[in-house]
């Protein structure tokens, strides 16, 4: 009997237990689910702030690259700047090249036309060298022959000069007798002397003031000098080239008048009558010279009567021609 009264007990359902399992397992579950999603949250809290650093970091960077790409753009246009500049100055250098090539090519042939001008000129110069060679050869040949004729020369000119000492010497001997002879015949005046060698008469000896007629008396004086004149030509030997020369002076005071304008052609006028009235009186012209020398070479410097008075005169020179 108690038997039977268990049986039944058996025979019926007990689902507690399951019941308990399965909300046990349940709870596991559910326990896992949270601390799977607490574990990815926290992870996920972490990923995230991570990030967040992560992504100031990026900040910073791109910052930091944005102001490198400033200073690199920056940078490219001062670069591009300096390349634009380094073109300008290749195709300047390329063009400079282009013209120094071709200025090469124009020296090259100006050396070439040099060159041809130095071998033409080189020519020239050993041609002249030739020249020169056979120049000096004839100077040498010239000199030589130039001495002997220098001594010829030499030896005439010392016979030359022996021979005008020797003429000089007579001339002077027939001057002074030609004056000594003057003065026999005119007497010892103080208006007519001699000075050194020339015979000098005084123009108020020969012409009235401002005059270029002769007196009677003055031509008595000049026809003692053609007497004495003619007579000492025909001791003159020939070959002595003698002349009386006959000087015209007046003093410093201007004159002026329609015959005689000035002093120049009072004095040659006075000299030209004194030449004349010789030739009348049978003295060869061609012994026979005239000058006028106006006031020019005075014999005294005052301004007293005295020293115009001396210095009016009329020369007469025995020399050569």
């Amino acid at each position: 009997m108690a038997y039977s009264s268990r049986r039944p007990r058996r025979l019926g359902i007990d689902i507690w237990p399951g019941f308990v399992d399965a909300l046990s397992q349940l709870v596991m579950v559910i326990v896992f689910v949270l601390l799977v999603f607490t574990a990815g949250q926290f992870y996920l809290t972490d990923a995230l702030s991570g990030r967040d650093v992560q992504l100031q970091r990026l900040a910073q960077q791109v910052d930091q690259l944005a102001d490198m790409l400033s200073m690199a753009q920056s940078g490219n246009t001062d670069l591009q700047k300096k390349l634009n500049s380094l073109t300008q100055q290749l195709a300047a250098a390329n063009q400079a090249l282009t013209e120094a090539r071709a200025q090469g090519a124009q020296s090259e042939e100006k050396a070439t036309a040099a060159q041809t001008t130095v071998d033409q000129l080189n020519q020239n110069i050993q041609a002249l060298r030739d020249q020169l060679a056979q120049i000096a050869a004839a100077l040498d040949a010239s000199e030589a022959k130039n001495k002997d004729q220098e001594a010829q020369i030499t030896d005439l000119g010392q016979r030359l000069n022996t021979a005008l000492l020797s003429q000089v010497a007579q001339l002077a001997k027939y001057r002074s007798e030609f004056f000594g002879r003057l003065r026999d015949a005119l007497g010892d005046r103080p208006d007519i002397r001699i000075v050194g060698d020339r015979f000098v008469f005084q123009s108020e000896v020969l012409f009235p003031p401002a005059s270029a007629q002769l007196s009677d008396a003055a031509k008595q004086r000049l026809a003692v000098v053609a007497t004495a004149l003619k007579d000492i030509a025909t001791k003159i030997p020939d070959d002595i080239p003698w002349v009386l020369a006959v000087n015209g002076y007046t003093d410093k005071r201007p004159i002026s008048t329609p015959q005689f304008p000035s002093n120049w052609e009072l004095s040659a006028a006075r000299a030209i009558t004194v030449i004349n009235y010789l030739i009348s009186q049978g003295v060869p012209s061609d012994r026979l010279a005239a000058a006028g020398f106006a006031e020019h070479d005075p014999i005294d410097s005052g301004d007293s009567e005295e020293a115009y008075a001396k210095n009016r005169r009329i020369e007469l020179k025995l020399t050569e021609r």
